[in-house]
């Protein structure tokens, strides 16, 4: 055996078994946080794709890891790097590696002794750690508890469990989890990112989500380089991803693809995909009519557009789209076009047992159908949404064709460019800036999902 053979095979970066921990698993323990005076008052967090030698203004926070993986898996493959400056910031909560319920057993388990590892490593360099706590099902509860001794400080957060973004809330999930943990742990006290809910027990520490974002920050930064290239697992992957929006935290736990769909109280027309059997729902968008059929199950069936979205070489006026809800996210998913070149059929209830009514849905204000976030604009071009736009007294459509993005200057096919998915549509060049510096000031007069 050459030596570069031994030194391989005997490294703590393979072997991991410098913390022996407890129980059958030898899951690595992260001592109890010793805390002095005025560590939780008015606490902030700072996520850990924010932090950086030269930072001289946000020292007094803690370090999350509420992120994507992606964003911090340097932090296991070279768990050195960082220490530095890791031990200038006030705490370091341990890492946030996801518990998805869909993910299998194996990987729950491998992501569990990941966060645990990290934080012992880090605590026996000197850092002040808090144990990070995140859950799957019930079968996870046997090993993600582990490595916590009873009356640490720990950290969650309801970021995944709360409702938004059209998302349906995960409290059940969360609170099981949660209730099983103040009773195997028996936290001291418990930092929450974002709102807890109010059936939340123990003694907890409300960190406020707005105002520890990137938002209410003195600079930007973006994500280290080495975290793309390692994401980059095939080439399409990467692609779905924000690029300039950095602190999205909606990972972790629950649901991979978050709670179902719901109707969003800020958006009036979401009320158009949920009905009576065989009605027929009618909303006016900024002077275009939508007509949307209710199948025999509540939920949206088909819609008829009456536009070509000023893309009249690949929509005509009036087109359908069937609605899909077969998708594990449970979102209402219009189909490609149908175009009807010799005038369209009557838009009628699909089945005669059903008594049709027609029902008017207020649409959307401007500002209602506003893209909020760069992610808001994402999701809506996962969902094939089709959109119309103003910028800088320019109109712009945005449709789905052959599994592409299509975008062009309205009624101009020459100016018309695709993109394969909604990350790559972000480079399209407005102007003489690209769509991801502008898609959240941008005016939109049309948005079908």
């Amino acid at each position: 055996m050459t030596e570069e053979n031994y030194n391989y095979r005997t490294s703590q970066t393979l072997l991991r078994n410098q913390f022996p921990g407890k129980g059958k698993l030898k899951i690595p323990i992260i001592p109890k946080f010793q805390e002095s005076p005025g560590d939780f008052d008015d606490l902030l967090l700072i996520g850990f794709d924010k932090t950086h030698l030269e930072d001289q203004n946000h020292l007094d926070r803690m370090v999350h890891f509420f992120l994507y993986d992606y964003r911090f898996e340097r932090v296991w493959k070279n768990p050195d790097n960082d220490i530095e400056k890791l031990s200038r910031y006030r705490a370091v909560l341990s890492p946030d590696f996801s518990m998805y319920l869909e993910m299998a057993p194996v990987m729950q388990l491998y992501n569990v002794f990941r966060n645990r590892w990290c934080g012992a490593y880090w605590a026996s360099k000197g850092l002040r750690v808090i144990p990070t706590v995140n859950w799957g099902d019930e079968s996870t509860f046997d090993f993600c508890f582990e490595g916590i001794e009873k009356g640490s400080v720990v950290a969650v957060s309801t970021y995944m469990a709360s409702e938004h973004d059209n998302r349906c809330d995960q409290k059940e999930w969360f609170m099981a989890g949660y209730n099983e943990m103040l009773r195997r742990i028996e936290p001291e006290k418990i930092i929450c990112y974002n709102t807890p809910f109010p059936e939340m027990q123990g003694n907890i520490i409300d960190v406020d989500y707005e105002r520890s974002s990137w938002r209410y920050m003195n600079y930007e930064r973006s994500f280290h380089r080495e975290d793309l290239d390692a994401f980059k697992i095939g080439s399409s992957s990467s692609g779905n991803r924000d690029t300039i929006e950095p602190y999205l935290t909606g990972k972790g736990g629950g649901s991979a693809y978050g709670g179902g769909w719901k109707p969003s109280p800020n958006k009036p027309d979401d009320q158009r995909f949920l009905g009576e059997p065989g009605e027929i729902k009618t909303t006016y968008k900024n002077g275009y009519r939508v007509d949307t059929k209710i199948g025999s199950d509540g939920r949206a069936a088909l819609e008829r557009h009456y536009t070509d979205h000023k893309q009249p070489w690949a929509h005509t006026n009036p087109h359908d789209h069937l609605i899909n809800w077969d998708n594990p996210a449970g979102f209402p998913d219009p189909q490609p076009p149908i175009n009807y070149p010799d005038g369209a059929p009557e838009f009628k209830s699909f089945e005669r047992r059903f008594y049709m009514k027609n029902t008017i849905v207020p649409s959307n204000s401007l500002e209602q159908n506003r893209f909020t976030t760069i992610s808001d604009f994402q999701t809506c071009m996962r969902w094939h949404g089709e959109v119309e736009f103003l910028w800088n007294g320019v109109h712009y459509s945005i449709t789905h064709r052959n599994g592409r993005i299509y975008i062009s200057h309205s009624g101009i096919q020459e100016t018309e460019r695709s993109f394969a998915t909604s990350g790559d549509i972000l480079a399209y060049d407005v102007g003489s800036c690209q769509l991801r510096d502008i898609i959240t000031k941008v005016t939109v007069v049309f948005r079908s999902v």
